[in-house]
């Protein structure tokens, strides 16, 4: 990781950089963007759908999801809110996500919290209501289920999840390069030059 990572490249103009240095894919559906929060540098890619429409009926502005920096949404990753029955009316509860989280591609994230430097594997689904502590991994294809609690350094997978493994306390430093780095890379193609 570092110097020698892959450029990733997108054709120029298909994302939006926002002020904060978020890279947002156009091809990407943002629903309720009044209720998301995104800290900056953040990147949300092409097919992925974020969710903050879904929030409790309240007027007035309602934070339903905030995202911290340094996190990836992967290709037709989904994000929303969990919800459930409150008080005799079916309600959503706001979801937080703090720093260097990537989640990969085609996932179903329901999660309550997600904790810093999380690694989330292609195709998992995160149950409604779960909480992913800091410096944890979840392997592709992975099914964690509702209000499931993941414990900091350790790796989940399966279906049902499971614990099947620890992760070394130099996992907090790896996941943060590989963030920043992806970011880093991830960048508008240059224009093919004519002779």
């Amino acid at each position: 990781m570092g110097a020698f990572d892959p450029v990733i490249t997108f054709e120029k103009g298909t994302y939006v950089e926002t002020d904060t240095g978020n890279k947002v894919s156009r091809k990407a559906t943002i629903l309720g963007a009044q209720n998301i929060v995104l800290a900056g540098k953040s990147i949300i890619q092409t097919r992925a759908i974020v969710r903050g429409d879904l929030r409790r009926s309240q007027a007035g502005s309602y934070v339903v999801l905030s995202m911290g920096r340094y996190c990836l949404l992967g290709e037709g990753a989904v994000l929303r809110p969990p919800g459930k029955i409150y008080k005799g009316a079916f309600t959503f509860y706001p979801v937080r996500i703090m720093d260097y989280v990537h989640i990969g591609a085609d996932c179903i994230v329901e999660a309550a919290s997600i904790g810093s430097c999380i690694e989330i594997g292609a195709r998992s689904i995160i149950g409604k209501f779960a909480v992913i502590k800091d410096c944890a991994r979840i392997l592709p294809d992975s099914v964690v289920a509702d209000g499931t609690v993941i414990p900091s350094l350790t790796v989940w997978g399966g279906n049902p999840a499971k614990l099947v493994g620890t992760l070394p306390e130099t996992f907090q430093e790896t996941i943060e390069e590989k963030c920043k780095s992806y970011y880093r890379n991830f960048r508008a193609a240059e224009p093919e030059r004519r002779r």
